[in-house]
């Protein structure tokens, strides 16, 4: 599915955005995106992109839009499964989410986590769970939840958003892939 949206450029400018489902020839172009998102990010260990091939190689990729403009990548949004501790079934990681920076504040990267998440709950999951800043996750519904964690990280940059049922109570687990280093 493809899905159209005007965003507005620095310069004041009106482009159309376009999200819709990532392609394997979609590959290269993710990696140059995610690589320029994280250039700059003081907590990253600039493995995002490793972390999205891993995840394709295995298999594992639920979700991986691409949001571009003029037909030209600017972003992408990855949706793996978890596991969590407690046993609960169908709960997702969001991650990573890449916007290159001329294109972040701009809308593409909420066009992305809106689409993602909609693509994910229709495909039957109970929820989300994202590692990341309490303001701009929170704005999709995300919120600390207590009894939910992901050991070795401060409870406030680790969220959930469940689409219904509850949340689950227990140690949350990401897919191996987020171990790849290359």
């Amino acid at each position: 599915m493809l899905v159209r949206f005007v965003i507005t450029s620095a310069k004041g400018l009106q482009m159309n955005l376009t999200v819709r489902n990532a392609t394997p020839g979609d590959a290269d172009r993710i990696v140059t995106v995610i690589e320029s998102a994280f250039q700059a990010v003081p907590h990253s260990d600039h493995t995002e992109q490793f972390i999205v091939n891993a995840l394709q190689e295995a298999g594992a990729l639920s979700v991986s839009l691409a949001a571009a403009v003029d037909r030209v990548i600017i972003g992408h949004v990855a949706l793996s499964p978890v596991h969590i501790s407690d046993g609960t079934t169908e709960w997702y990681g969001v991650g990573p989410v890449s916007v290159l920076p001329d294109y972040q504040g701009k809308g593409a990267g909420s066009r992305l986590m809106k689409r993602a998440l909609n693509d994910i709950k229709t495909q039957g999951a109970s929820g989300c769970v994202v590692l990341g800043d309490p303001d701009y996750y929170g704005r999709f519904g995300f919120q600390a939840v207590e009894g939910l964690v992901f050991p070795g990280v401060p409870a406030e940059y680790f969220q959930a958003l469940s689409f219904g049922n509850g949340f689950p109570q227990g140690e949350v687990t990401y897919h191996r892939a987020f171990y790849a280093h290359g």
